[in-house]
């Protein structure tokens, strides 16, 4: 298949991908962990030597990715935050970085813990002010979030990239590449934790780096230490991710209109106090998604309830379709109260991060009223 092709038409036939052996229009699982080697000791595929560098499965999807993302190379690793860690292991002893504030959590107390170890300059910086940082600050590698998870703050990609000499890395995690293909406006490598809306499904682990130029130095440097490391995604992990992506373009058009609607009605419920989605003319980041986000403004907004701690928890647990549980860009609509998970890092009591799905918008929003109500 060539690169001409939509990302619908892309993602439906997985790349191209099928069972060369039997036929079959879905390529097979191929499980094996060690491949043959003839009586001369030549292997009998090339590039087939020991999966904990490669596989069929694993190459199939990340094609898949690699068109999706218009990117040279792409790497599979088995979850965002391994991916996250290929990427700043990278990085020299007394070296820099600079990192977006108030993204994922988990990303940002590793990072610290991370470059504190490697005796790292980390530098934290608001959103806003990322740009004028990035101009007079050196540094290595520069990390950001777009939109950011909870608070669903916009970056201009391409600004920042303008801003800074340095490697460009951006989580679009939120926006998935159907949204937002970071490479276009300047990113030099991608970050998703595939587990979200790339697989949608809520079950596979999976993260993923795309890249604009595969012979960086800093690609070799990821792409050895994911052989070596053995940060590998397993042929099953990878197999159902090829399968989970054939409906990636559908699912994220419907969680995008959906999230659009129960932002508009919840951003006009007396109960609600503010909501956080760049769909919304009156999110500060609107503007620049509108630029850099096409098709939708994705799944993901947080919802600020009217009164504290209290009220916030009341409502979540009077949610019925809306599942109480950690992840986002799953079919299934999940809630969160951030607070009772990261009480520590400023994010209001009465914020509640929600992750909208594929079911009638008419029933999501009735869940939501019976709740505020």
């Amino acid at each position: 298949m060539d690169n001409t092709k939509k990302p619908a038409t892309i993602a439906a036939h997985a790349a191209g991908a099928i069972d060369a052996q039997s036929g079959g229009v879905v390529p097979a699982l191929q499980p094996s962990t060690t491949y043959l080697r003839d009586a001369d000791y030549a292997l009998v595929r090339p590039d087939n030597i020991y999966s904990r560098a490669d596989s069929d499965n694993l190459r199939q999807a990340e094609e898949v990715l690699r068109r999706l993302e218009g990117a040279e190379e792409t790497l599979l690793f088995p979850s965002g935050m391994a991916a996250i860690a290929a990427v700043f292991r990278t990085l020299p002893n007394g070296g820099t970085a600079i990192v977006q504030s108030g993204i994922y959590w988990g990303t940002t107390a590793w990072i610290r813990d991370f470059c504190t170890r490697r005796d790292i300059t980390l530098i934290e910086v608001e959103a806003e002010a990322l740009a004028t940082t990035c101009q007079s600050q050196a540094a290595d590698l520069v990390f950001i979030e777009t939109p950011s998870n909870p608070w669903l703050k916009t970056v201009d990609i391409r600004a920042i990239a303008a801003a800074s000499n340095a490697t460009l890395v951006v989580d679009a995690t939120a926006a998935t590449p159907i949204l937002t293909r970071a490479l276009d406006f300047g990113a030099d490598i991608v970050m998703h934790s595939a587990t979200k809306g790339i697989n949608g499904h809520s079950d596979v682990l999976a993260g993923v780096l795309s890249t604009r130029a595969k012979d960086a130095p800093i690609w070799d440097m990821i792409r050895a230490d994911r052989k070596m490391a053995g940060a590998i995604l397993g042929p099953f992990e990878a197999w159902m991710l090829t399968r989970a992506m054939r409906t990636l373009p559908l699912r994220v058009e419907r969680m995008s209109q959906n999230a659009q609607m129960l932002a508009e009605h919840l951003m006009a419920h007396s109960a609600v106090e503010g909501v956080f989605y760049p769909g919304l003319p009156s999110h500060a980041g609107h503007d620049i998604a509108c630029q850099q986000m096409t098709g939708g403004f994705g799944s993901l907004l947080s919802v600020l309830v009217k009164g504290g701690r209290e009220d916030a928890l009341r409502v979540v647990g009077k949610l019925e379709l809306f599942l109480r549980a950690t992840s986002l860009g799953g079919v299934e609509s999940l809630v969160e109260h951030r607070h009772t998970i990261e009480p520590h890092t400023g994010i209001p009591e009465n914020l509640i991060r929600v992750s909208v799905g594929i079911e009638d918008i008419g029933d999501l929003i009735a869940d939501w009223d019976q709740a505020l109500g």
